[in-house]
């Protein structure tokens, strides 16, 4: 018997050793086969190259590997996708993020949880054979504008700091398609637009270059494209919206490493997502609007408050917005739940 006690007490001890590596190793199991989380990414347009990070992420599967299951959907404009996010529809939205801003100041329960585009894409362009490479150069042009939309009035403020007066430039106006058939037939020089947007418009229908002018170039910037959701999300599962920026972070940087890959991801979800080479370009305009001067060394959707600050200046100015709503950039920015 006292023999057998070492070899009985020695089977003891791996028996609970088995029995805690046992238990050690549960969670990482459990966690693996716990179901995901079902997440609708609601878009602000039909598919264009500044939504091809997201197309990257979920194949990479950034999304999957933080436990999300993600619809990708696309969208009929800023203020649709807003309201669809307010009614919890859709669990994140990615938009214009002033636009979220001054619906969140009338009361809708929005909040912005990070800002991809912190320099604005809004820019006046035309083919680049027409040698219109700076503000100067618009004087004595033809513009398309499609009246009360954000760029047209964001267009007298550029106007004002590059000392061009309104009558030294001739307007036509009409809806987005009407702008880009006014330029492609040679009633316009110009249209206002969004360099990943408008520009490839223009260059896929034609094959003839564009060269943008942006108004950040001239000072005048506001926060664009970003994520937003419901507020009540926030404090009802902010977990989720952690791991869902977590992964849209990821996302973000593997298209500005490899904007090829984010139109190859798109298209092979969505084929007719866009004409691949052009889309490349539309990335590359797009990832170029991620970062300002001042978060240059930052990750994706880190925007500087101040930044906010101004785009808020902007909109009560410029934008239509109460000055009694303007409230604070905390109002409508976290980044709380950023990597």
């Amino acid at each position: 018997m006292k023999k057998l006690l070492p070899s009985l007490l020695a089977g003891g001890a791996l028996a609970a050793l088995a029995t805690f590596a046992t238990f050690a190793v549960t969670p990482a199991h459990a966690q693996a086969d716990k179901p995901k989380d079902k997440v609708t990414l609601m878009l602000n347009w039909y598919l264009y190259s500044e939504h091809a990070p997201f197309f990257l992420g979920k194949e990479k599967g950034f999304y999957a590997d933080e436990g999300i299951d993600l619809d990708i959907q696309e969208g009929r404009g800023s203020a649709v996708t807003a309201q669809a996010v307010a009614a919890k529809s859709a669990t994140f939205g990615y938009i214009d993020v002033t636009t979220m801003i001054k619906a969140a100041a009338k009361g809708a329960p929005l909040k912005s949880t990070g800002v991809l585009f912190q320099v604005s894409p809004m820019s006046v362009m035309g083919f680049t054979e027409k040698n219109i490479k700076t503000p100067k150069d618009i004087i004595g042009k033809t513009v398309a504008t499609t009246p009360g939309d954000s760029m047209s009035q964001m267009w007298p403020l550029f106007l004002k700091v590059n000392n061009i007066q309104p009558d030294q430039v001739k307007i036509v106006s009409g809806d987005g398609q009407t702008k880009l058939n006014a330029v492609t037939s040679g009633q316009a020089d110009l249209l206002l637009g969004y360099v990943m947007d408008q520009a490839i418009k223009l260059q896929d229908a034609t094959g003839k270059p564009v060269t943008p002018i942006r108004f950040a170039d001239s000072g005048v910037n506001q926060i664009s494209s970003g994520i937003i959701t419901n507020k009540n999300l926030l404090t009802e599962n902010p977990d989720l919206v952690k791991r869902f920026m977590r992964a849209s972070t990821k996302a973000a940087e593997a298209a500005e490493k490899s904007p090829e890959a984010a139109v190859d991801a798109m298209l092979k979800a969505n084929p007719k997502a866009g004409v691949r080479d052009t889309l490349i370009v539309g990335v590359k305009q797009s990832v170029a609007l991620f970062h300002t001067k001042e978060t240059a060394n930052q990750r994706p959707y880190r925007v500087t408050m101040k930044n906010v600050s101004d785009s808020l200046d902007l909109l009560v100015q410029y934008g239509g917005m109460d000055a009694s709503t303007r409230g604070k950039p905390e109002d409508y920015v976290t980044l709380d739940f950023l990597p």
